[in-house]
């Protein structure tokens, strides 16, 4: 089961870096255009500031994962030498404190996406381009939800002792 999870994590992951590559290519093609073509690629701006955020939330739970969040870990480390039990404790807290703000994300973004489905939200230029938002907050809130998820399950494991580097 782990493996599995790790995979669909990983997965996730690699669904941002493949949205990285398509949104750098419609940046590169909309340069193109403007600079030989003199015309622009529409709603370029757009799918850009929403592919970011959803970039972000799909890539979180494998810097999760992968213990790649930025923090300060020489006090747990200190502490760790002294006593691996009290350091375990204190990760499983920053874990369930992640999971916690994480959550909160995802419940948010769930009540955006609803509003957007209600008020058939899109972006774009009506008439010439246009794309509907959900799909990027479903995809927001499955990366936020993964990451939730990782950081309870470690943070349980933490605090009850199956090593202060559980997983």
């Amino acid at each position: 089961m782990a493996r599995l999870w790790g995979r669909i994590v990983d997965g996730l992951g690699a669904l941002g870096s493949i949205t990285i590559a398509g949104l750098m290519a419609l940046i590169v093609a909309d340069v193109i255009a403007r600079n030989f073509f003199n015309v622009t690629i529409p709603v370029v701006a757009e799918i850009g500031a929403l592919s970011v955020v959803m970039i972000l939330f799909l890539q979180l739970a494998t810097t999760v994962a992968h213990n790649r969040m930025a923090r300060t870990e020489f006090f747990v480390h200190a502490i760790e030498r002294r006593s691996p039990r009290a350091a375990g404790v204190i990760e499983g807290v920053y874990d369930l404190l992640g999971a916690t703000a994480c959550g909160l994300i995802a419940w948010s973004t769930v009540g955006v996406l609803a509003k957007d489905l209600k008020a058939h939200e899109f972006i774009g230029v009506l008439g010439v381009f246009t794309l509907p938002v959900w799909p990027f907050r479903i995809l927001i809130i499955v990366g936020v939800t993964a990451a939730t998820l990782h950081y309870l399950m470690r943070g349980i494991a933490r605090i009850l002792n199956l090593g202060p580097k559980a997983a």
